[in-house]
């Protein structure tokens, strides 16, 4: 079982449209998928229209008391589960820090024969919970805008690892592009040359992505045909490459 991470210090930079339909891309492949919505926001939930609750709560899921039976739930997509995220999710943090290493692994040791992938979408911070992740995953998935902000917050994360000396993989792919910026096409080719471990497909700024949240849905699912759509499969081939 892989386990990959969705993940920025910075919010608003597509990570949870790049879970969703990364995990989608990757159900289509073939791969059983477990996408877990670690975001007290639970918007991944939303968007694969699932109630936002942990069954038996958050502090019993952490301990490994949980029912993971009951606890995902499947979605409208084939090949696709979804372990919810809920208000409550915001005490996990507190809970992990009694917890060693790899944790989130261990949690999903009962079902770890169910599932080829597992994609986390994780909060922007750096916490206990992020540290717990850092641990757990074989790869970070790290979106970042093509602007100096978003490159600061990719540079922190790198320091951090660094300095924390965790050994953590990191794959940076730029989203919410506009090429008609000038800027923005500076900031690609910068990062692209700069950062050898970076994904080479860029994710586009698309009205079909924020339609996300309207049609409750990955791209595929109601505009297959968008240049958004088809990056997210390319990314997505793209990164299976990298796990084989």
């Amino acid at each position: 079982m892989r386990m990959l991470a969705l993940y920025s210090i910075k919010g608003g930079v597509g990570k949870t449209a790049s879970s969703v339909n990364l995990a989608a891309q990757a159900a289509r492949a073939g791969n059983r998928v477990l996408l877990w919505d670690l975001d007290p926001q639970a918007a991944t939930s939303f968007y694969l229209r699932t109630k936002p609750k942990v069954r038996g709560g958050v502090e019993k899921l952490v301990k490994g008391k949980a029912d993971l039976d009951k606890v995902i739930r499947n979605t409208q997509v084939d090949n696709l589960d979804v372990l919810p995220a809920a208000l409550a999710s915001r005490d996990m943090d507190n809970l992990l820090a009694k917890r060693g290493n790899s944790h989130l692994r261990q949690i999903l040791k009962p079902v770890r024969k169910d599932y080829d992938l597992v994609i986390l979408d994780c909060p922007p911070s750096l916490s206990h919970l992020s540290e717990n992740i850092f641990s757990s995953v074989d790869a970070l998935l790290v979106p970042v805008v093509p602007t100096t902000l978003s490159m600061r917050t990719l540079e922190q994360l790198r320091d951090f690892l660094d300095e924390q000396e965790l050994p953590c993989t990191f794959w940076p792919f730029i989203t919410l592009a506009d090429r008609r910026r000038k800027l923005h096409v500076e900031m690609i080719d910068e990062m692209q040359n700069g950062w050898p471990l970076m994904l080479s497909t860029v994710i586009p700024a698309a009205s079909a992505v924020e339609r996300m949240g309207l049609e409750r849905a990955p791209l595929h699912a109601f505009a297959p045909r968008t240049t958004a759509s088809r990056n997210y499969q390319a990314l997505w081939n793209e990164i299976s490459q990298r796990l084989q």
